[in-house]
């Protein structure tokens, strides 16, 4: 698979490069004009070309590139990707989709009219803990499911200084967006589409929101408690999974500060079932991050829109669940979301 990727900052440089290469896919255009960035691409991948920009790579066409990884912010995010399904290319977009859910759907809608491979890059699908969960709850072990625990919290009381952090939220900056998009399609895919939402949200050290907190429920019945946030001098558990014989609990997140001692990941497991004062580790469900890109090759070898490891509309679903959050804590009620699309999320 030939890459055609677009931006080479943290993201693209750290987190989707990675991943393309021991999915055993070819980086061969980058588009930057940032001449550090550009450098640096010169040194990583010197077989990749470099371009100023998504309309010179799009120039490029299907002679140059299968698919086109858009790595860019996530204010731009819907107009590029339209971009690309009208020049015919595939493309995976880094996660928002969009900034809101009309540009999502709109995004969808063209891709679908084009018959174009869209997915939206949610890595953390892929992760060994979400892995793990999802193989806990197909074999049961934690009884019927009802409550859903995750979080993404950080001490980070000063800001970095990126646009992730300085952009309005009409412009993609904001927790709710990064970190939120990522919480919130874990309990989608894993319950199924959200009826009702009721959030908390604030901006104490960014212009968008640095701290959020979500209360999901269902049309599975299960509730998802989620919270992201920057501010947090003491992380509570990152994942707990409460069912009717018992618990799955994850307290180590990539050398975050944890609040809890005793359920360091024993060797080869992730997480523990926990019923009282009973407990035992979970062993890691297999496979890896770079299953998603190895998807994503076999979709647009394929030329299968539906082979997508994750479907444009469950993104778009998200992107609903994300807006009524934002209603939610302007208003101080609980939102009602309409019948979720079709796909939208696993039946469980």
């Amino acid at each position: 698979m030939r890459v055609g990727l677009v931006g080479y900052g943290d993201s693209g440089r750290s987190f989707h490069v990675p991943l393309l290469r021991a999915a055993g896919a070819e980086v061969a255009v980058v588009a930057t004009r940032d001449a550090v960035r550009s450098a640096a691409v010169r040194s990583d991948l010197p077989g990749a070309r470099v371009v100023p920009d998504l309309d010179a790579l799009l120039d490029l066409g299907t002679a140059a590139v299968d698919v086109v990884v858009l790595a860019s912010p996530s204010g731009v995010h819907a107009e590029q990707a339209i971009a690309c399904t009208a020049a015919g290319l595939a493309v995976v977009v880094d996660k928002p989709l969009a900034v809101d859910a009309p540009q999502a759907q709109r995004v969808v809608e063209a891709a679908e009219r084009a018959g174009t491979v869209l997915t939206t890059f949610q890595n953390r699908r892929h992760s060994d803990e979400h892995r793990t969960l999802r193989r806990l709850l197909e074999r049961g072990e934690v009884g019927r499911p009802y409550r859903f625990e995750r979080r993404w919290e950080r001490w980070r009381p000063v800001p970095k200084q990126r646009w992730r952090e300085n952009a309005p939220a009409e412009a993609g900056g904001g927790l709710l967006l990064d970190l939120g998009s990522h919480v919130v399609d874990a309990a989608v895919d894993l319950f199924g589409p959200v009826s009702a939402v009721y959030a908390e949200l604030a901006a104490r050290t960014t212009p968008s929101e640095d701290d959020a907190v979500l209360a999901l429920t269902h049309a599975s019945g299960v509730r998802s408690h989620l919270a992201v946030g920057s501010l947090v001098g003491a992380p509570g558990p990152r994942t707990r999974l409460l069912g009717t014989s018992g618990a799955y609990v994850v307290t180590d997140f990539e050398g975050e500060p944890a609040a809890f001692s005793g359920f360091t990941d024993a060797p080869r497991c992730t997480g523990w079932v926990v019923a009282g004062a009973e407990r035992r580790p979970v062993p890691t469900a297999p496979g890896e991050p770079a299953d998603f890109y190895r998807a994503v090759a076999a979709a647009v070898r394929a030329g299968d829109p539906a082979a997508v490891p994750v479907p444009p509309r469950e993104t778009m679903h998200v992107a609903q669940v994300l807006d009524a959050a934002r209603t939610s804590a302007a208003e101080l009620r609980v939102v009602t979301l309409p019948q979720a699309p079709a796909g939208a999320g696993p039946a469980r």
